[in-house]
C-alpha cells in the first residue's frame, strides 16, 4: 500500500479522500493554495529561533503560559505513552481570553514570528474547512456536514518541532495516534515520519509543495470506525536536524461527539497502540482533549 497524493482541484477529490481514509488513513495534498513565501518564512524563522541557545529559547517556556499550554519545550519535555520524546518544540493556538485550559494568548519570540505563525494558522484553517467539506461529500453527506455541527468555529492548535540528530537509540516520537479530527502536516527534506499499515511500517517520504493529511481519533468516532485513525512515529536516526509543522483542525472545544451513524465495525481497543476504545468517549471535545494533554505533560498541571 502507498500513501495517495491527492490534487484538491481534481473533480475526484471527494472519492479519493474517502478512500485514502479507509485504507491508509493519510494522504498528501497538492493544490491546496497556502503560498510558498508564507511556508518560507515559517521555515526560516523556525530554524532561527531552533538554533538559539537554550536560555534564550526558555524566556517563553510554557510554564510562563499556564493552564494555556502555549510557549517552548525542551527536548524530553513532551511525553508519548509515558515514554519523552526526541524532541523539542512550540505550541501555539488561536489567541482568546484566559479561564479554561488550552485557552489563552501565544507566547511569541518576536513580533516578526507572530505574524507569520498567525499568517500561517489562518490559511491552514481555510484549507482544513475545504478538506473537512471533501470528507463530508466523500461520507455522502452534504458538504457542511462538519461545518454546521462540530467546525464553525474550529479548535485549532500549531506546533512546531524540532528532532536534534540521533543514532536511533530513541524515537523522535513514539508510536501514536491524533487526537481530532484531521491533522495537516509540512514536513522539510529530511524526512523520518513512518505510517503503520497493517503489520508493518512505510515511510512518509517528504515530496515538495505538498502537504501529509491524516484523521485522528474523533473522526474515527464520529465514523463510527469506518475511517480509522492511523498509527503513526518519528524514527530517531539522522544527521541533522528535522523540523516539522504540525497544524491540527479539531471540532469546536465545546462540541459533543456523537457517532454519525451505528457502529459499523468492531472496536479495534486490542489492536490500538494504546489499548483504548476512542468510541466508548462520552462528551465535549475539550474535555477530552484536555484529559489527554494532561498526560503529555504532566508537570503543568
Amino acid at each position: 500500500m502507498t500513501i495517495p497524493v491527492i490534487d484538491l482541484a481534481s473533480a475526484t477529490v471527494a472519492d479519493r479522500i474517502g478512500e485514502a481514509c479507509r485504507t491508509s488513513g493519510f494522504f498528501y495534498v497538492t493544490g491546496h493554495g497556502v503560498p510558498r513565501d508564507l511556508q518560507d518564512r515559517l521555515e526560516t524563522q523556525s530554524r532561527e529561533f531552533f538554533a538559539r541557545d537554550e536560555a534564550s529559547k526558555l524566556e517563553i517556556r510554557m510554564e510562563l503560559a499556564g493552564a494555556a499550554w502555549r510557549g517552548y519545550f525542551p527536548v524530553g519535555g513532551e511525553l508519548t505513552s509515558g515514554k519523552p520524546d526526541r524532541k523539542e518544540g512550540l505550541y501555539f493556538g488561536v489567541e482568546s481570553e484566559p479561564g479554561r485550559p488550552l485557552h489563552g494568548q501565544n507566547l511569541f519570540p518576536s513580533a516578526e514570528f507572530r505574524e507569520t505563525v498567525l499568517a500561517y494558522m489562518a490559511a491552514m484553517t481555510s484549507l482544513g474547512h475545504r478538506l473537512m467539506a471533501a470528507i463530508a461529500l466523500s461520507l455522502a453527506l452534504p458538504e457542511d456536514y462538519f461545518a454546521a455541527r462540530y467546525t464553525t468555529d474550529p479548535f485549532t492548535l500549531f506546533r512546531i518541532f524540532n528532532y536534534p540528530p540521533g543514532d536511533g537509540s530513541s524515537w523522535g516520537v513514539g508510536e501514536h495516534t491524533d487526537y481530532g479530527l484531521l491533522t495537516i502536516l509540512k514536513q522539510d527534506a529530511s524526512g523520518g515520519l513512518q505510517v503503520k499499515s497493517q503489520d508493518h511500517w512505510m515511510d512518509a517520504v517528504p515530496i515538495p509543495d505538498t502537504f501529509v493529511c491524516n484523521i485522528g481519533d474523533m473522526l474515527d468516532r464520529l465514523t463510527g470506525g469506518r475511517y480509522r485513525s492511523t498509527p503513526h512515529r518519528v524514527v530517531g536516526t539522522r544527521a541533522a536536524d528535522r523540523l516539522s509543522w504540525p497544524f491540527f483542525f479539531d471540532p469546536n472545544f465545546d462540541a459533543d461527539i456523537r457517532a454519525i451513524g451505528a457502529r459499523e465495525l468492531a472496536d479495534d481497543r486490542d489492536t490500538r497502540w494504546d489499548g483504548e476504545s476512542v468510541h466508548e468517549f462520552q462528551g465535549t471535545y475539550g474535555e477530552y482533549l484536555v484529559a489527554k494533554v494532561r498526560k503529555v505533560f504532566p508537570h503543568l498541571g
